[in-house]
């Protein structure tokens, strides 16, 4: 799962990619993104520190984007705000750790089917742009991912 603070990043962004304004400040994104301005001032700041945004000061002054909405992908943003995008440690690829277990990674048949899943994951948060998630209207499928407990 993602943290809080990187949905809040994401939502800033599409705000800011739909903003008709030049600028926008963190009082309007985060009353129009619900988002917590406190918390929206240290992830925007962090963003500003990679280039991904930029401020512009005085009365027209505020937040926007610094990078062309098409030019942010989701992965970009994941990876500084959460980190790496691996569910095993031994599979990220900027903060690689072996597991403390591990007799054998190239036998782990854990970290097979979860290196399926981490190239999955990458491969499409580092395709989609902030500009694709506008462009795809319609129905979001809800995955049911519990399972029921037997017994």
């Amino acid at each position: 799962m993602i943290s809080q603070k990187a949905k809040y990043a994401l939502r800033a962004l599409v705000a800011l990619a739909t903003s008709e304004e030049d600028a926008m400040t963190t009082s309007e994104i985060a009353e129009r993104q619900k988002i917590p301005r406190k918390f929206l001032e240290q992830i925007l700041l962090d963003m500003k520190r990679v280039g991904i945004v930029h401020s512009r000061r005085g009365k027209l002054g505020g937040y926007a984007l610094l990078k062309p909405a098409d030019a942010i992908t989701f992965g970009e943003v994941l990876r500084l705000i959460d980190g790496p995008i691996a569910p095993l440690p031994c599979l990220s690829r900027i903060a690689y750790r072996r597991c403390d277990d591990c007799q054998s990674e190239t036998n782990c048949e854990i970290r097979r089917v979860f290196a399926r899943v981490a190239t999955s994951a990458r491969d499409v948060l580092d395709r989609t742009t902030i500009a694709d998630s506008l462009r795809r209207p319609g129905p979001i499928p809800i995955i049911d991912d519990e399972i029921e407990a037997t017994g």
